[in-house]
């Protein structure tokens, strides 16, 4: 059967590295996506201590582990160069290192993932052929493909008095607030990628949550004018420009500050001394499950 390349085929779509599966791609092969196991739930971490002359047992904290996703199906080709060709561009979407799995839900969720066991390709006509990959994602939260982000700079005071003044006075100084608000609309607390570039005097980022919490995270360091300060939430880093890590000059405050599921976070840039061209971003995507 002839497809028509750049189609799609009816059932579920996904993304491989740059294979879309459950499409016809540019050489007219039929990738047929038919299985996606692992998807729907990652695996838990946890403990269980039976009690000691007693009914039950003591349960430790729960964590979500890796997440092995299978996939697999069948392939249908034009010729037995083109299926040759097709089986080897799975063998290479199927990487060693991190790629990009994307599944086209009706809200398209992504997960960066690695090679974790055989490439199972099993010819049977010259035309035809069933595959399977094993792949694991280290971080188990599916992700939004949109990646969000704000950017702020210092809070910075206008108005106010004007001297002379002649009483009685009216205060009537507005400060524009530096701050980025970050939602998640998940279903997982997502953890951000927050960018200082100077120049600024030992900048402060504050997490302010909706319960009136907050977590800070203190730079004790002055940036230079064209520096960057990349501080990765997730992987709890800190480096300047690209290379250097500054991370022993972070204090943290009350623990690295997430975005909870289905909420919001303020963040907010402060340092003792206003400079107009300091900036705060953040960068995040909304994490299901």
């Amino acid at each position: 059967m002839a497809y028509t390349p750049g189609t799609d085929i009816d059932g579920r779509q996904a993304t491989l590295g740059t294979l879309r599966l459950g499409a016809v791609d540019s050489a007219g092969v039929a990738w047929f996506l038919q299985s996606l196991e692992g998807w729907d739930s990652s695996e838990v971490r946890s403990e269980f201590q039976d009690r000691e002359a007693d009914h039950g047992a003591w349960a430790s904290p729960v964590y979500l582990g890796s997440r092995p996703v299978s996939l697999g199906g069948t392939v249908e080709a034009p010729d037995r160069a083109s299926l040759d060709t097709a089986l080897d561009t799975l063998y290479a979407a199927a990487a060693l290192t991190d790629t990009t799995l994307t599944v086209w839900e009706t809200t398209p969720k992504q997960a960066t993932v690695r090679r974790s066991g055989k490439v199972l390709a099993q010819p049977v006509t010259d035309r035809t052929a069933t595959w399977s990959v094993l792949m694991t994602a280290a971080d188990p939260r599916r992700y939004g493909t949109t990646l969000q982000s704000g950017t702020t700079g210092l809070p910075a005071t206008t108005g106010g008095l004007t001297w002379p003044i002649t009483f009685p006075v009216t205060f009537s100084a507005t400060t524009v607030s530096g701050q980025i608000n970050a939602v998640n609309s998940g279903t997982l607390d997502t953890r951000p990628v927050l960018t200082i570039t100077g120049p600024v005097v030992a900048p402060t980022v504050s997490a302010l949550y909706p319960d009136g919490s907050v977590r800070q995270l203190v730079y004790s360091q002055d940036l230079v004018s064209g520096d960057v300060l990349v501080i990765d939430t997730d992987a709890h880093t800190v480096v300047l420009n690209g290379s250097t890590s500054r991370r022993r000059f972070m204090t943290v405050s009350g623990g690295w500050p997430t975005i909870p599921a289905g909420s919001s976070v303020n963040y907010q840039f402060q340092s003792g001394t206003y400079n107009a061209t300091a900036t705060l971003t953040a960068a995040w995507r909304s994490a299901w499950m």
